[in-house]
Order: structure tokens, then C-alpha cells, then sequence
């Protein structure tokens, strides 16, 4: 497994997380940095070019965002929704199915097997090592791991999780992680 170089800024998230900063307020670079190290976990998966690595940073930043505006772990449908506005207004439709089943099923329990998609099973696999904060690596070598999460701290985003996620259950106990698939 070829371990990729670590970029600390790709301007495609730059340009559609910063105009989620307010939204996001305390949360942002929390979110920024999960986003950067998942991203890299799929590089180290997959040597990505082109119209792939731009699928995946697409997905990435959209991936987790519907959290804020319904302040809810139930977020998937409101993340595909922002996302699919986003790829229409750039002339993108043509990513839709692609990039949507990246956010839909990046908390499938089961890998993704539909062999048109493999980039959401690699996507898939790289929110499970950040989830994990590395304890399941699929792969990637321990330091390249420890390496991203140096140079991108939780910032509290994992508590984030925790706090939102017992918000809604406690409202919500029959249907605790509505973002789970299997």
C-alpha cells in the first residue's frame, strides 16, 4: 500500500467548508480535520486521480454536514440533499448516484460490494478508520495513521458525536443510530 503524501490544504474543501464556517461555528475545524483525515485514509486505500479523488472530496465534506442545520444524528438524508444541490449547481448530476451512496452507506456495517461504486466501499473504510481513531486500520500502516491525526486533531469532533448521539437517543430510544445500515 503506497502511503500518500499529506496535503494540509486541498483548496475543493476549503472552498465548500468555508462557506459552512458560521454554520458550523465551534464545530467547524473539528469537522474540517475529519474530513482531511478521512480523505487521506482513502488515498492510502486507493491511488485516487482525477475525477475519483474529486468524487471522494466532494463526498467527504458533504458526508456528515446535515448534522448542524437538523442538529441530528439523523443526518444522512439532509447530508445527500446538500450534496446533490451542490452537484447540480456545479453541472455534476452526471456524480449523483456515485457520490450519494458515498454519504448513504459510509456507516454500512457490511462492506459495499456493488463493483459500478468501489469508491464507496473505500469510502466506507476510511470513516471506519477515523471512527475508530485508528484501532481498525484496514491496512494502513499504524504511523501513516498516527501521521494524519497529528497533523489533523479531533478538535472535539468525535464528543461532538457522542453528545448529539445521546441527545437522540434519549429521544428517540427504538431508533438510536438512525445513520447505521447493514
Amino acid at each position: 500500500m503506497k502511503q500518500p503524501e499529506i496535503e494540509t490544504e486541498i483548496p475543493l474543501i476549503e472552498e465548500i467548508l468555508g462557506s459552512w464556517q458560521t454554520a458550523l461555528m465551534a464545530d467547524y475545524q473539528g469537522y474540517k480535520n475529519h474530513v482531511y483525515r478521512m480523505l487521506h485514509f482513502c488515498f492510502a486505500l486507493h491511488e485516487c486521480r482525477g475525477d475519483e479523488r474529486e468524487k471522494l472530496i466532494i463526498a467527504a465534506c458533504f458526508h456528515d454536514l446535515g448534522i448542524w442545520p437538523e442538529g441530528s444524528v439523523d443526518y444522512l438524508p439532509p447530508s445527500m440533499a446538500l450534496a446533490k444541490n451542490y452537484l447540480e449547481k456545479r453541472g455534476r448530476v452526471d456524480w449523483e448516484q456515485e457520490v450519494l451512496l458515498m454519504i448513504d452507506m459510509h456507516h454500512k456495517l457490511r462492506p459495499y460490494t456493488d463493483p459500478r461504486f468501489p469508491l464507496v466501499e473505500i469510502f466506507r473504510q476510511a470513516d471506519l478508520v477515523d471512527v475508530s481513531f485508528g484501532k481498525i486500520g484496514k491496512g494502513i500502516p499504524k504511523p501513516f495513521i498516527e501521521q494524519v491525526k497529528a497533523v489533523f486533531p479531533n478538535a472535539g469532533f468525535h464528543q461532538r458525536l457522542l453528545q448529539l448521539a445521546w441527545q437522540h437517543f434519549k429521544k428517540n430510544p427504538f431508533n438510536p443510530i438512525p445513520m447505521m445500515k447493514w
